[in-house]
C-alpha cells in the first residue's frame, strides 16, 4: 500500500458541531455589519442645473383633455411626444405636445401645440401652436428644460422628396420671452 505524502487530520473531518459554528461566525460578522457603519460621503456634488418647476399638487395640462386644431376627417388625433413644465414662470406647468392625425398609412405632419390651464384647475386649452403640420414636419424628439421647449424636427428640402424621407432636421429651441415664444436654434445644431 503506499503512504499518501499528507497524513489524514482529524480536523478535516466535517462533523455538525463545525457547521454550527461557523452559522454562528457568519451570523455574528452579518450583525456586527449592520451596527457599525461607514461614515458619510464627503466628496463634493455637482449640483444640478436649475429648473423651474411647478408645485408638486399642481397637475399638469394632460393632451388627452384637449381638441386640437387639426383636421384629421374620419381618423382621429395622436400624441406622438409631450413633455410638462413651467414655461411662462408662473408656478404652474404647461404641457407641449406634438399631435399629428392618426393616419394608419404614410408619416403625417405633427402639429406642436402649447396646452396651459387657466387660472383655477380649468380644462386644459391650446395657447400657442409652434409647429404648424402646415410645415411638412415630425417632431421626432421633445423635451422641455429650465423653461424652454428643445425639440427635434424633421422635415424636407423641397417638395420632391417623398413623405416617407425626411432629408432635413432640426434641433430648435422656444423660450417665452415678452409675451410670446421666441424660436432659436441652439449651438451646435445641424442639418442633415
Amino acid at each position: 500500500m503506499q503512504q499518501s505524502a499528507v497524513p489524514e487530520l482529524a480536523h478535516t473531518h466535517t462533523r455538525p458541531i463545525h457547521w454550527l459554528a461557523t452559522a454562528t461566525a457568519v451570523a455574528g460578522v452579518v450583525a456586527l455589519s449592520s451596527v457599525v457603519q461607514p461614515g458619510p460621503a464627503t466628496a463634493a456634488q455637482a449640483a444640478a442645473p436649475e429648473t423651474r418647476s411647478a408645485p408638486a399638487h399642481v397637475v399638469p395640462p394632460d393632451p388627452a383633455d384637449v381638441e386640437f386644431p387639426l383636421q384629421c376627417g374620419t381618423v382621429r388625433t395622436k400624441v406622438a411626444h409631450k413633455a410638462s413644465g413651467d414655461l411662462d414662470g408662473d408656478g404652474r406647468p404647461e404641457t407641449v405636445a406634438a399631435v399629428h392625425c392618426d393616419s394608419p398609412m404614410g408619416t403625417p405632419p405633427d402639429g406642436l401645440y402649447v396646452l396651459t390651464r387657466g387660472s383655477g384647475a380649468g380644462e386644459p386649452r391650446v395657447v400657442a401652436t409652434l409647429v404648424d403640420p402646415e410645415d411638412r414636419q415630425t417632431v421626432s424628439g421633445l423635451a422641455v428644460r429650465d423653461g424652454a421647449v428643445l425639440a427635434t424636427l424633421l422635415g424636407y428640402s423641397s417638395s420632391d422628396v417623398p413623405s416617407c424621407c425626411p432629408d432635413l432636421k432640426d434641433e430648435v429651441k422656444w423660450q417665452w420671452k415678452n409675451g410670446t415664444f421666441v424660436r432659436s436654434t441652439p449651438a451646435g445644431a445641424r442639418s442633415v
